[in-house]
């Protein structure tokens, strides 16, 4: 396996209060940076000093926007052990991601141990605080200078690290969603199922206008025919109708997420009935009408599970759980964080250990 050269900084910085963390404000010592060109492939790993980053007016990403990304966390346990949460199916998603932006392919274990290095180097900065973590963040952009359309010639493969608490200010309380009709993000045979920025760029506008509604977040149906769930702009999403725990299935317009298939996993491992399939928003407000409705819940890296209390449909506003967190909500979540700080046994082999 290729070395992986450390430069340490000579001016760290000042760490910031574990207990006013919020989300992506702060950023460590150092970054892990690898330099791809055609014909040489991936070379020279490095860890350098968290820095700006010199790119040619003219390099690609600024003009056809491709990139990718990715986003996972470390974890300290009481016994001081730094753990990662399935790593390696964050790097297998990279190169998903890859794939559909024409990016070359990372070596997936290469990938891992990049991430475990810096966060070693950098292990002083995963906070100990209740609810908080590392938040680790690698990318990819196409560096070649050249204004013709085509898939670039050198990239970068960048990873920094954030100390980060609760996503979003509600924390574990339940958030009010809307639900979108009239902008769409992505439709089947598009990038919706790559994680990749301008899916993110293509939400922004109805996030915004959620918020001066007084929403946490949009709630994106498909772009067809504008009836069916997709997922919430940050997290995949689950309702619980009757006995049943239904999410919408991966249908190529939709990201694969690592917390959602550890939730499908988890519930399943407790004999819960869980369905992967269509689901109209039609369905979900006449479960609510009918009394079969139970939870709704968002699932992500950033939040990690996120009850939903309320949603806004064309003006049409249902309650959920009485505005309070639902008890598969609740479970899912001390499970995962359980797991994720080490305070629940891994039966299923998700954590990694940073030595």
């Amino acid at each position: 396996m290729t070395e992986i050269k450390v430069t340490k900084t000579t001016s760290p910085k000042q760490k910031p209060d574990q207990n006013n963390l919020a989300f992506g404000k702060y950023y460590t010592d150092h970054m892990f940076v690898m330099e791809y060109e055609e014909g040489k492939g991936w070379y020279d790993p490095k860890i350098v000093p968290y820095a700006p980053i010199a790119l040619e007016p003219s390099a690609m990403v600024f003009h056809y926007g491709q990139a990718i990304f990715e986003g996972m966390k470390a974890y300290k346990t009481k016994e001081g052990k730094i753990l990662l949460f399935r790593p390696r199916k964050n790097m297998e998603r990279v190169n998903i991601s890859n794939d559909r932006l024409c990016i070359p392919p990372i070596d997936v274990d290469f990938a891992v141990e990049a991430v475990k290095k810096l966060v070693e180097v950098d292990k002083d900065w995963v906070p100990e605080a209740e609810g908080t973590s590392l938040y680790i963040r690698p990318f990819i952009i196409s560096t070649e200078p050249h204004l013709g359309v085509k898939p670039s010639s050198t990239y970068k493969f960048i990873i920094i690290l954030s100390p980060v608490g609760a996503y979003y200010p509600e924390g574990i309380n339940p958030v009010k969603i809307y639900v979108e009709s009239n902008y769409v993000r992505a439709v089947k045979g598009g990038i919706g199922y790559a994680k990749t920025p301008g899916n993110y760029a293509a939400s922004l506008k109805a996030q915004m206008d959620a918020k001066k509604k007084g929403y946490t977040q949009v709630l994106w149906l498909d772009g067809v025919e504008k009836k069916y769930i997709e997922e919430v702009g940050t997290m995949n999403v689950f309702f619980v109708i009757g006995d049943e725990i239904v999410t919408p299935a991966l249908n190529g317009s939709i990201l694969a997420g690592i917390t959602r298939d550890s939730s499908i996993e988890l519930l399943k491992s407790w004999g819960y009935k869980v369905s992967e399939r269509k689901l109209g928003i039609q369905e979900i407000y006449d479960a609510h009408a009918n009394g079969t409705l139970k939870e709704a819940f968002g699932t992500g890296t950033a939040a990690v599970i996120s009850p939903i209390c309320e949603l806004n449909w064309d003006d049409k506003k249902i309650e959920i759980t009485g505005g309070k967190i639902g008890e598969i909500s609740q479970k899912i979540y001390d499970a995962i964080t359980g797991i994720q700080s080490g305070k629940k046994e891994d039966i299923f082999g998700w954590t990694t250990e940073v030595k």
